[in-house]
């Protein structure tokens, strides 16, 4: 309890009521390292994310970092560096002139892979030398205190998944205290997906539901509560999509089960490490401008839930005119509407390639299922960006 002193009294109250959710502090991350540090897994991690550099160092160094900030200059940098030199063809992006050092916000974005999406945009700030981020994660992805050591020490915010209704509601509002709080105060931007779990099929949509937890813990009108988020959409763009074929399999299988589909105890982490380690070609962040004051106005204008579905509707377009489409989204279109329609976009060559690589990652999946039904699913993951920015 020594780290209290250094708070006010109303900090104090702040940071015990959200003690089960937020981030480790220094304290804590400091002896949740040293844990990281004698775990029997360090030498494989290290040789995949750090290949450079012996296990010993990397051990001493994790059993005396100074804090959370150090950590994530000395090993988090490093780690996401390393992945973008080697399971991508360049990372670039753009707007980071919308951030402004002096003011937080909460960052809205499509949600396409579990790690990357929130590591990736860590690096932009690190990158430009801007305060990172908290970051909300499902307690889902928890499956060990090894990994809740390393994402709490990573400015993790615990979102509670699978409890009751009634449960859901007094979380949701904690959350909803939490990132207003962090916000407001000047303590933390916060990150956060536009709907819970991944967008499988390429369709990106922002959950009304989680307008609606942003809410909860505002104080004023609805145009106040949502103005003083400072909310800036954000879109993220692959090349080549994290876990396609895994996605692809997903939708296959609760299209065939009535919409149901039953994960095995380790898939998220399969999922994370596929993720991590699969060839991404091209990655693209595009960093939009926050909601405006006439967008929030304009959507306060409208009743109840129609309130809520005109900033939805903000957020998307705005996150949809950012996409990045590659060569990949348009052949993907082509192929699953049987045209030519983007033709010129690329070669060729570089469609047999693509339809290859098709084979390729269909071939990963049980014999037993339709292979011409799961290609289509594959190509609509492709394909369905470019419908969505026509649309705009």
């Amino acid at each position: 309890m020594e780290t209290v002193h250094c708070y006010t009294e109303d900090k104090m109250e702040y940071k015990d009521e959200f003690e089960s959710i937020s981030p480790y502090t220094d304290e804590q991350a400091k002896a949740a390292l040293r844990r990281l540090s004698r775990h029997p897994a360090l030498p494989a991690i290290c040789k995949y994310f750090m290949p450079n550099i012996p296990v010993s160092q990397v051990r001493e160094s994790l059993q005396n970092v100074e804090g959370i900030d150090d950590f994530q200059q000395k090993f988090m940098s490093v780690a996401v560096k390393n992945v973008i030199d080697r399971t991508t063809a360049g990372f670039t992006y753009d707007g980071v002139e919308n951030i402004k050092a002096d003011k937080k916000f909460l960052a809205i974005t499509n949600h396409r892979d579990i790690v990357l999406d929130p590591a990736l945009i860590q690096y932009i700030m690190f990158s430009e030398n801007l305060p990172l981020t908290e970051v909300c994660v499902g307690t889902n992805l928890l499956s060990s205190r090894t990994v809740e050591d390393l994402m709490r020490s990573n400015r993790m915010i615990k979102v509670i998944r699978g409890i009751s209704a009634r449960e859901l509601y007094l979380s949701s509002q904690l959350l909803s205290r939490y990132i207003r709080r962090s916000i407001t105060s000047g303590s933390s931007s916060v990150w956060i997906a536009q709907r819970e779990g991944r967008t499988k099929n390429g369709l990106d949509v922002t959950e009304q539901g989680l307008l609606k937890m942003f809410d909860m813990s505002g104080e004023k009108d609805f145009r106040s509560n949502f103005l003083e988020l400072n909310i800036i959409p954000m879109s993220i763009s692959y090349e080549y999509e994290p876990c396609d074929a895994r996605k692809a399999r997903e939708i296959y299988i609760k299209s065939i089960n009535g919409g149901e589909y039953i994960k095995k105890s380790n898939e998220d982490m399969h999922s994370i490490m596929t993720g991590i380690r699969q060839w991404k070609g091209g990655v693209h962040i595009s960093i939009g401008k926050p909601l405006s004051e006439k967008e929030i106005t304009r959507a306060s204008w409208y009743e109840k839930n129609d309130r809520y579905q005109a900033i939805r509707r903000n957020l998307d377009d705005r996150i949809i005119s950012g996409y990045k489409l590659w060569k990949t989204n348009y052949m993907g279109y082509d192929l699953m509407t049987g045209s030519n329609k983007y033709a010129d976009k690329y070669s060729v060559e570089e469609l047999e390639k693509f339809k290859a690589y098709t084979e390729h990652k269909l071939d990963k999946i049980e014999k037993k299922y339709d292979r011409a039904e799961l290609r289509k699913i594959f190509w609509h993951i492709y394909g369905n960006p470019v419908i969505s920015k026509e649309e705009l």
